[in-house]
């Protein structure tokens, strides 16, 4: 029987460096054929979604905004996570639901559960770092701020609150990284942790 592929996700506050670390490991994984995957987003359900979360520039109820990334998740469950696992597949999620349960749990108070239908990944590299620091790189590189990016530090500093907390009850799964270190030393403590799971799976 063939072995359940790998689900690997990446986590952490506004740029702390996820999708970063997230292409550069599928680049390093690129001849196992991994499958990336950002959320919001990898499904033409999931992507529509995201727009309108993130840039319709709408006034969304808190727990409303809650059920809309979860929507989006569970279709991205269905469509490419599950089948990818059960192909045997490394998955690697820019985002997944530690997400909701810190930005909508913590940040803004919403009551939030992990739906029993929503895989477990294997392992989750949580970046952390100052919020000041990380929202600064978006402003250094230019880019133009999403709904999520444009709320208050107070909010960004609530949502690293719950991620340390969430990392903290669950040593397990949880790596966490120094956000500030250079990204090729992020990512070679990546590989490190990742080689004894990968080692694991049948090639």
């Amino acid at each position: 029987m063939a072995k359940r592929g790998l689900f690997i996700t990446f986590e952490g506050t506004e740029g702390s460096g996820k999708t970063t670390q997230a292409e550069l490991l599928a680049e390093w994984l690129q001849r196992r054929d991994p499958v990336l995957v950002r959320e919001p987003g990898g499904t033409e359900l999931s992507e529509q979604i995201r727009d309108v979360l993130l840039y319709k520039g709408l006034d969304i109820d808190a727990e409303a905004e809650m059920y809309l990334f979860m929507a989006a998740r569970r279709q991205l469950i269905a469509e490419v996570i599950t089948p990818a696992l059960a192909h045997g597949q490394v998955v690697i999620a820019d985002r997944y639901h530690d997400s909701t349960l810190a930005y909508q749990g913590g940040g803004r108070g919403v009551p939030t559960v992990w739906p029993s239908t929503f895989p477990h990944p294997d392992i989750t590299f949580l970046l952390e770092g100052p919020v000041e620091a990380g929202l600064g790189r978006h402003e250094g590189a230019g880019k133009s701020k999403d709904r999520m990016e444009r709320e208050s530090i107070e909010f960004h500093r609530k949502v690293a609150e719950a991620y340390g907390r969430l990392a903290a009850a669950d040593p397990k799964r949880f790596v966490r990284l120094d956000a500030t270190g250079s990204r090729d030393k992020i990512h070679l403590e990546v590989r490190d942790r990742l080689e004894p799971l990968l080692e694991g799976m049948m090639d």
